[in-house]
């Protein structure tokens, strides 16, 4: 994965600001790796093969976290069949990603080696590792609100995949955001606290804050957008089975725009 931004931004950052600098000069080494250049296209036989690869690995790796405390509850085998589900599996894909949850379950299964072979085939791309964890953020969240030995597995999921504890606890935030949390126009049924609210969740799903400039929280907007786009996640490797996640992403992000773009009278 790329690091060399996030390594000098860090060092360079807790150097001139300390520790608090060392954190938001991480943040801008990310997005300068992130943004620096791109991975060169796949041929479509590569591009099936790292989509199959995924697939697998993400139902594997949700069975290994559901079990990672001992035992699967029932509460676990539903949210892995809800996201199925809101994935818009079809019958044959939902027997797959039941078979490979099941693999992933066993004493057997090696956590380690598919995580590895992942990271290897998701390399220059990591709006596919990304993609990845908030899958399986977004079921460990449904099983059991990542209480227990998940946790501690899911952030060792994250290291193995290259993705900063930080990161990791910035997607479990913004998936903890109900869908359908924003409105552009008036104020919550709560009234002016659930109306605050609302908005520091749409800055949170953006990545900026109501200190940024309008300019800066719509490149942040566009850098959201773009990292969850469809067709690039798409045309990245990502199987076709797991772009209704990304639609569902870029409409909360979509939302989110729409409530602070609102509130500040951008237009």
């Amino acid at each position: 994965m790329k690091w060399i931004g996030k390594a000098a931004g860090g060092v360079l950052g807790a150097l001139v600001l300390g520790p608090l600098g060392a954190v938001l000069g991480f943040f801008l080494g990310h997005q300068f790796d992130e943004e620096s250049a791109p991975a060169p296209p796949l041929s479509h036989e590569a591009l099936v093969e790292l989509g199959t690869r995924f697939f697998r690995a993400t139902f594997r790796v949700m069975g290994c976290l559901a079990k990672s405390d001992g035992r699967i509850s029932e509460r676990e085998i539903a949210a892995a069949r809800a996201v199925m589900s809101e994935l818009r599996l079809d019958g044959a894909q939902t027997q797959q990603a039941i078979a490979c949850f099941t693999e992933g379950k066993q004493p057997q299964f090696d956590l380690q080696a598919e995580l590895e072979g992942l990271e290897r085939a998701c390399e220059g791309r990591p709006d596919l590792t990304r993609i990845f964890l908030e899958i399986q953020v977004r079921a460990a969240l449904a099983g059991n609100d990542l209480e227990g030995a998940v946790r501690p597995t899911l952030q060792r999921v994250a290291r193995v995949l290259g993705v900063s504890g930080l990161e990791l606890a910035h997607i479990e935030a913004v998936l903890r955001i109900r869908a359908g949390a924003f409105r552009a126009q008036g104020t919550p049924a709560g009234g002016a606290s659930d109306d605050a609210q609302a908005l520091q969740a749409a800055y949170r799903v953006l990545e900026s804050g109501p200190q940024a400039s309008d300019q800066e929280v719509a490149k942040a907007y566009r850098r959201a957008l773009n990292r969850h786009h469809p067709d690039k996640l798409k045309a990245n490797g990502l199987p076709e089975s797991m772009i209704e996640h990304a639609k569902q992403r870029t409409q909360q992000i979509i939302e989110a725009w729409d409530l602070i773009r609102a509130r500040r009278g951008i237009r």
